[in-house]
C-alpha cells in the first residue's frame, strides 16, 4: 500500500510538472514537453492524454517537422473554469472574476462602511453575487476563490490581526467556502499583489523582488529566488510597521513611528489635523485631481509621502538586495507627483552596491495587483501543484 502512495504521488507530481510546462510554455510539441521536463515521452503522452480529457489541456494545430510527421501542439486551455480574486482592503472590497491566465471577465467593487467582520462578510458576498451571475459556461466551473486582507494569516487562512480593520482570530476562510462552496485562499494583501505582480506584471521573470503595497496602510510581499517568502511562521512582510521614527506617532499596532503612518493614505488625516488649512479631499483619487490643476499643499504632500517610502524602500533594499522594488495599491494613482522624491531618496540612501542593478517601478497593473494575484492563488491551489521538500 505504501508503494501505490508513493507511485500516485510521483504521478500527481509528474502530471503538475507538465501541466505547468505547457501553461508556461505553450504551444508545445510532445517532443518538446519531454525534452523540457526530462520525462521519457511514454509519460508525457499518458500524462498529456489525462490533461486533454479534464479539459486542461487543448490540441491547437500543427506544429513544424523536424524530419517525421509533424506534430500536435499542446496549449493551456484558460477557458476550462473560473476563479474570482477579492481584496479585502480597510474601506473597499474589490473583486475580479478571471479565466485561469488571469483574464478578467468582470469586476466589481464595494465601499466597507463598517468593519465588523459580519458585515464585511456581507459586503463580500454582495460584491461576489453579480460574478457568478457573469460566469461563463466552463468544464470546471467555478474552482475556487482567493482573497487578501491587509493582516497577517497563518498557514490555514485564519486572520490572527489586521490592526486597521480591528480584527484578531477571524476564520473568514471557512466562512468563505461555507457560503460559496469552493476551495479559499486566504493571504496577506501584499503577499497576494507581490504574486500578481510576478504572475502577471512588472515583475514576470523577477527571482528577487519586492512588491511594497501602499494604500490605507502598508505592507510588503517578498519573493526571493522565486518563491514567495513567509517567514518561520508566515507572517513576513509586515513592514508597515517598521519604525522610522524612533519617537513618531502612535500606531494602532501599539508601537510608534511606524511607516505606514507617513507613507500611506494614513497620512491625509495626520496633514488635514496638524496643517493651518485642511487638505480639500480625503481620497487618493480625488486629491490626484487637486494635485493636477496645482494645488501647492496636495504637492508638498506627495513630495513628501514620496520622500517617507524612499526611506522605507531604501530599508528594504539594504536588507533584501531584491533586483527589484514594484510598488502597487491605491497610491500608483499619485505616481507622477510621489515616484520623483522617492526615487531621489533611494539614490541617496541606498548602498552603492545594492542600488547598481536595483530596478524600481511602480505597479503595471495598477490597483488590480492584489485581485489578480488573489485570482492566481486560488488557480494555483486547483491545478495542484506540488512542492517537494527535502
Amino acid at each position: 500500500m505504501r508503494v501505490t502512495g508513493d507511485l500516485a504521488l510521483v504521478k500527481k507530481l509528474n502530471k503538475s510538472i507538465v501541466l505547468d510546462t505547457i501553461r508556461r510554455n505553450g504551444p508545445l510539441s510532445r517532443t518538446d514537453v519531454s525534452e523540457r521536463t526530462g520525462l521519457n515521452k511514454a509519460t508525457v503522452s499518458n500524462l498529456t492524454l489525462e490533461l486533454l480529457e479534464q479539459k486542461l489541456v487543448e490540441e491547437t494545430g500543427l506544429g513544424e517537422s523536424s524530419g517525421g510527421r509533424k506534430p500536435l501542439m499542446l496549449l493551456f486551455n484558460g477557458a476550462a473554469g473560473c476563479v474570482i480574486g477579492i481584496e479585502l482592503g480597510v474601506t473597499l472590497v474589490k473583486a475580479a472574476l478571471t479565466d485561469l491566465t488571469g483574464g478578467i471577465l468582470a469586476e466589481r467593487s464595494a465601499p466597507l462602511a463598517g468593519q465588523d467582520p459580519e458585515a464585511a462578510l456581507a459586503v463580500v458576498r454582495e460584491t461576489v453575487k453579480p460574478l457568478l451571475e457573469a460566469m461563463p459556461d466552463t468544464p470546471h466551473g467555478l474552482v475556487g476563490i482567493g482573497i487578501g486582507v491587509p493582516g497577517m494569516v497563518d498557514e490555514s487562512g485564519l486572520i490572527l490581526y489586521a490592526p486597521n480593520l480591528g480584527w484578531e482570530g477571524v476564520d473568514l476562510r471557512s466562512r468563505l467556502e461555507e457560503t460559496f462552496g469552493v476551495p479559499v485562499v486566504v493571504d496577506n494583501e501584499a503577499n497576494v499583489g507581490a504574486a500578481g505582480e510576478r504572475e502577471y506584471g512588472a515583475g514576470r521573470h523577477v527571482r528577487h523582488l519586492v512588491y511594497v503595497s501602499a494604500g490605507m496602510g502598508l505592507g510588503s510581499g517578498m519573493i526571493i529566488d522565486g518563491q514567495l517568502y513567509k517567514g518561520a511562521w508566515g507572517y513576513a512582510g509586515e513592514t508597515g510597521h517598521m519604525s522610522i521614527e524612533s519617537d513618531g506617532r502612535l500606531c494602532s499596532c501599539g508601537s510608534r513611528g511606524c511607516w505606514e503612518l507617513y507613507a500611506s493614505e494614513r497620512a491625509y488625516a495626520y496633514v488635514s489635523e496638524a496643517g493651518s488649512t485642511p487638505l480639500p479631499a480625503s481620497t487618493t483619487s480625488e486629491l490626484a485631481a487637486h494635485a493636477r490643476s496645482g494645488d501647492a499643499a496636495v504637492l508638498d504632500l506627495y513630495r513628501e509621502i514620496g520622500r517617507r517610502l524612499g526611506i522605507g524602500i531604501t530599508n528594504l533594499v539594504n536588507g533584501f538586495n531584491p533586483e527589484k522594488i514594484v510598488v502597487g495599491g491605491p497610491l500608483t494613482e499619485a505616481k507622477e507627483w510621489i515616484e520623483p522624491a522617492m526615487l531621489d531618496t533611494i539614490a541617496e540612501r541606498a548602498l552603492p552596491y545594492h542600488r547598481r542593478e536595483l530596478a524600481v517601478s511602480f505597479s503595471e497593473l495598477g490597483s488590480r495587483s492584489a485581485v489578480l494575484g488573489a485570482a492566481h492563488l486560488a488557480v494555483s491551489q486547483f491545478l495542484g501543484r506540488v512542492r517537494v521538500s527535502l
